[in-house]
């Protein structure tokens, strides 16, 4: 057959393997650890465009409305983890905030796509705290041009901050980034979150555990002019602890968590009980719920990419961080690693059917 005069459209598929946390395990090897205690979690990072140096735990609090939290800052910090704080706390909101908790280097500012608005409200919070604030820019699709755009604009006016832009999933976007948009760290993930409906609602996504591997990769093989590396947030599709460790081993600098943190004592929303137990009411920032709290309604241009879940109550999120650490170091010590910054250099996959018993009726 003439493909040219065919008329048939020839598909354009990536044939490569392509994985998820759930089609791998790592696979436990020789350890100079005598204990995971003996395991350091806490990295330094120095950032490709930001003269600021970063230390501490590379876990984060996602800018979701009911996770981006004030009380979630000061309760990660006591970890020296990061919150990226919602974007919808008023300029005085985030003042009053900083006056009190002095913890500026572990939350970070969140905006979108508001450019007129959002470049205004990043000025005000500089101007009233007097100093460049880290900053999450934050949107569904990282893919456009005046996406890079904006996030240069921003680079411009605030040359010290750390910055944060996402999301994305393949490796073309991470360089593009880091290179043009000039940022430090690209978020990474397309619709593997609990409470997004991207890839069933779009049909688009990419397997997350290959979209850490892939874009850290170049992230890792740019460097500055002073020798600073390009840096990644794997962020979504976390549901056990298990998952946050398989993102360090496939190369994330940092990993963002939503639905993991969702239900905790510092989390703000709408709190509904039922049978005797508390549940949160926890949702995707695209989805119509989101949208008619924030914005102007689901637009009849497009549809609503989140969905709205109850998460019981989980108790004090410092809990839950303990127990996902201990993870962390739990696989950092199976795998011959002594510190979160060589396990990636240790780890190794396998691929399986089935990477846990039937959990359907246990409880973690």
């Amino acid at each position: 057959m003439n493909k040219k005069n065919s008329g048939v459209t020839m598909l354009k598929v990536d044939s490569d393997i392509k994985l998820d946390f759930d089609d791998v395990l790592l696979v436990p090897q020789r350890s100079a650890a005598a204990s995971r205690k003996q395991v350091e979690l806490k990295r330094t990072f120095k950032f490709y465009h930001s003269p600021k140096e970063w230390h501490g735990v590379p876990l984060m609090a996602a800018n979701m409305d009911t996770t981006g939290t004030f009380k979630m800052g000061a309760s990660l910090n006591n970890h020296e983890a990061i919150t990226c704080l919602h974007k919808h706390y008023s300029v005085e909101d985030i003042e009053g905030y900083f006056k009190y908790y002095n913890i500026e280097p572990n939350v970070w500012v969140s905006v979108g796509m508001n450019v007129d608005r959002e470049m205004d409200r990043l000025k005000g919070i500089q101007e009233s705290m007097g100093f460049s604030p880290n900053i999450c820019i934050d949107i569904a699709n990282g893919y456009t041009e005046k996406f890079v755009d904006w996030c240069a604009d921003i680079r411009f006016e605030f040359p010290d901050s750390i910055i944060m832009a996402g999301n994305v999933a393949t490796s073309e976007m991470v360089s593009e980034l880091i290179l043009h948009g000039e940022v430090d760290i690209v978020k990474v993930g397309i619709g593997p979150g609990s409470a997004c409906t991207t890839r069933l609602k779009a049909g688009v996504g990419y397997p997350q555990l290959s979209a850490i591997a892939e874009c850290s990769h170049v992230a890792h093989g740019l460097r500055s002019d002073t020798g600073r590396l390009g840096l990644i947030c794997a962020d979504g599709g976390c549901r056990y602890p298990a998952d946050v460790a398989k993102a360090y081993a496939a190369g994330a600098d940092f990993v963002m968590l939503g639905g993991m943190l969702a239900g905790t004592k510092e989390c703000e929303g709408e709190w509904v009980e039922k049978a005797g137990t508390k549940y949160l009411t926890f949702y995707g920032m695209s989805s119509k719920k989101a949208q008619e709290k924030h914005g102007d309604g689901l637009l009849n241009y497009r549809s609503s990419e989140g969905r709205v879940k109850k998460i019981p109550y989980k108790g004090e999120a410092s809990v839950v961080i303990n127990d996902i650490l201990g993870g962390v170091r739990s696989a950092c010590a199976y795998t011959g690693a002594t510190s979160l910054k060589d396990f990636s250099k240790t780890a190794r996959f396998v691929r399986v059917n089935r990477t846990h018993h039937d959990l359907s009726v246990e409880k973690l």
